[in-house]
């Protein structure tokens, strides 16, 4: 039914309006956020809603989403995004745009299009946001508008237009300004650019990738969409999820695909498994046709099987010595709706983590673990109940024992956490297996400080303030347990002299975690402290030219101060030091795990951490060496083997300190106290 306010809305109007309304339009947009800013906390929501339903209007204007732009600094620190999701920009995740861009509710769509507004303007340099960089901006954008290039080239739908009518085209204008912005012509070549640039650091979580991908495909198949010199280099990508091998060129659905399969000879059935593998390992992503051929395979040879899953000597070696367990793992948990466990099974065989003794018990425990109604409740709740919550779990546990160094936080402040599951699975496996039967079985785990035990069930809140949802199946339950665990070990330490890092690295992590520690910032004053004994102890520990060329044996927990592109400090974070070795241009470099979900950063004043073509293997950043510490502010040494302190020269200390000072210790600098002169 039509009401007054109906007929006379804004969306409705804005179509029909001619450029000449802009002006009104704007000054009553910036007499509106004036409104808004010095509206107290408490009567901001009452001011809001008019602020919205004018930028909606704006929006349907020629030049009005420009206009807004300009205003992004203005409207944010008035208070439009206060007290929701998009007040913090550096935790949108791009996969929940398309929801808001669809809703029904009018603000919603507006407030979603304004912060993608106010992202465009950091994007730009034109903003200096004190919480996302230039980089992390354009990233994120382009990531929104991969997954939603239907607002791009078509047009609204039946669904769109019952559900939000004129609502529909704000989505639209607003795309139809990112794309003129970024480049029209350069925006599927730069999509497929960062698609390919996240895949090379092989995470674990793909489905936004996978999702990215997907609208490229439904694009190029579309004939109304002229994409014209652009996306020359989907195709391997596209082909990749929808197409890898002859049989299923043409994305025929899985029964068609099953039946060619029952009538293809050996090698066929060889042609396929290397057309699969060859796809899997070039891009890290798993077609869903992929574990139809698997499962056909267990009724033929092993070496086919071989085959289909890529594998190197070494991987065939270990699938044949536990051959009735792969076979059990494939049946467990490789279906078309988990394929990623596929690459997960293999890089674990490559690995040959199986040769452990503990280890294939452990997965044999695993295959048939009982999982709490907690458990299957989250699983179900986080990845869909097309498979049972056991394996969707055993596909995540394949594919953290196969990419150690895939493993991602999320959105969320469990950096220590995540860098756990990392460092065991990398290097403990058999002990990440214990944590998570524990977790997913008895909704429990216990972790001894100082000699007493800690409950996670016991334990007081974590560093998370809410159970984080958006991680891969064995960190979405395991973490929420680590963190809580983690939360009561530096509650423990309440009260102790000094970061209590020092104390709760080792008991946390690993025995593996030196017990030496430094630290080059005072925990009472924040000033830096001092910088060149901990910079001397830190080459004389890690730097091969000045250990006597030992190399790092133990992964080791450490501490970096995070800086934007613009150098200024952003907080502390948790990473891993995983070697120390010359790169391909003999440059001497430190290789380390992050878990922030995506390593390729620029850190400002020439510091750009890479994470491909410097040597890196598949997960790790890397950084050359001096630049590398002077980011770093915590690390752990082992003191029987540290030796004398660095004698390295007055210029590379100098250079590693200038760096420093001019970034996130700028205002950190310690005062120099003043001798007044006595005189005669």
């Amino acid at each position: 039914m039509t009401t007054p306010r109906d007929t006379t809305d804004s969306t409705s109007r804005g179509v029909t309006r001619v450029s000449g309304e802009l002006a009104g339009l704007l000054k009553t947009f910036d007499d509106t956020v004036s409104l808004l800013s010095d509206a107290s906390d408490l009567s901001k929501p009452g001011v809001l809603p008019d602020l919205l339903d004018i930028a909606r209007q704006l929006m349907l204007q020629e030049g009005g989403c420009d206009a807004i732009e300009q205003r992004a600094r203005a409207f944010e620190e008035a208070g439009v995004f206060l007290g929701s999701d998009w007040e913090t920009p550096q935790y949108l995740v791009p996969s929940l745009t398309p929801h808001a861009l669809k809703s029904a509710d009018p603000n919603t769509v507006a407030i979603e299009a304004l912060s993608e507004l106010r992202l465009l303007a950091v994007a730009k340099g034109d903003y200096l946001h004190p919480h996302i960089s230039m980089e992390q901006a354009h990233h994120y954008l382009t990531q929104v508008m991969a997954i939603n290039l239907w607002l791009l080239f078509g047009t609204p739908s039946e669904a769109e237009r019952e559900s939000q009518g004129q609502l529909a085209l704000v989505p639209r204008q607003l795309f139809g300004h990112l794309a003129e912005r970024i480049g029209y012509e350069h925006i599927i070549d730069r999509l497929i650019e960062e698609i390919w640039r996240i895949i090379e650091q092989r995470p674990i979580q793909v489905e936004p990738v996978k999702q990215m991908i997907t609208q490229i495909a439904i694009c190029q198949a579309n004939p109304d969409i002229d994409l014209g010199a652009s996306g020359q280099g989907a195709d391997r990508l596209v082909s990749s999820l929808f197409g890898p091998t002859r049989a299923c060129r043409e994305d025929p659905g899985l029964e068609i695909y099953r039946e060619r399969l029952s009538s293809m000879d050996t090698p066929a059935l060889q042609g396929e498994a290397t057309g699969f593998a060859r796809a899997m390992h070039d891009t890290g992503l798993v077609s869903a046709y992929h574990p139809v051929l698997l499962r056909h395979l267990l009724d033929h040879s092993d070496h086919l099987l071989a085959e289909a899953l890529g594998l190197s000597s070494t991987g065939r070696d270990c699938l044949l010595c536990y051959r009735e367990l792969v076979h059990a793992l494939i049946r467990g948990g490789i279906y078309p709706t988990t394929p990623q466990a596929a690459y997960g099974l293999a890089l674990m065989l490559e690995r040959g983590i199986l040769y452990q003794p503990p280890v294939a018990p452990a997965m044999w425990r695993q295959l048939g673990l009982s999982l709490s109604e907690w458990s299957q409740a989250r699983l179900n709740l986080a990845f869909g109940e097309t498979v049972s919550p056991r394996a969707r779990l055993l596909e995540g546990v394949l594919c953290m024992l196969g990419l150690p160094l895939g493993v991602g936080q999320g959105n969320n402040p469990t950096c220590q956490s995540a860098r756990a599951l990392s460092m065991w699975a990398y290097n403990d496996p058999d002990y990440l297996l214990q944590m998570v039967t524990w977790a997913a079985r008895d909704d429990d785990i216990i972790i001894h400080f100082e000699g007493m035990p800690l409950s996670s069930m016991a334990s007081l809140s974590g560093v998370a303030q809410a159970l984080p949802m958006d991680l891969d199946p064995v960190s979405l339950i395991v973490v929420p347990h680590l963190d809580r665990i983690y939360a009561e070990m530096i509650r423990r330490c309440i009260g102790r002299e000094g970061d209590p890092h020092r104390w709760v690295n080792p008991e946390f992590h690993g025995w593996w975690s030196g017990r030496g520690f430094r630290i080059n910032v005072d925990v009472a004053t924040g000033k830096l402290h001092e910088l060149d004994d901990f910079l001397r102890h830190f080459y004389a520990s890690y730097h091969p030219y000045y250990n006597g060329h030992q190399p790092l044996i133990h992964p080791q927990p450490a501490g970096i101060a995070v800086t934007d592109s613009a150098a200024r400090f952003i907080g502390w974070h948790a990473i891993t030091i995983l070697r120390v070795n010359l790169d391909p241009s003999d440059v001497m470099r430190v290789y380390f795990f992050n878990p922030n979900n995506d390593s390729g950063q620029d850190w400002g004043d020439g510091i750009k951490v890479s994470t491909a073509d410097q040597g890196e293997r598949f997960g790790e950043s890397s950084l050359p060496f001096e630049q590398f510490a002077s980011r770093l502010y915590i690390y752990h040494y082992d003191p029987l083997e540290r030796g004398e302190l660095a004698k390295i020269s007055q210029e590379e200390l100098d250079r590693v300190t200038g760096y420093i000072h001019r970034s996130w210790g700028s205002d950190r600098i310690p005062a120099v106290g003043l001798q007044a002169d006595e005189g005669p």
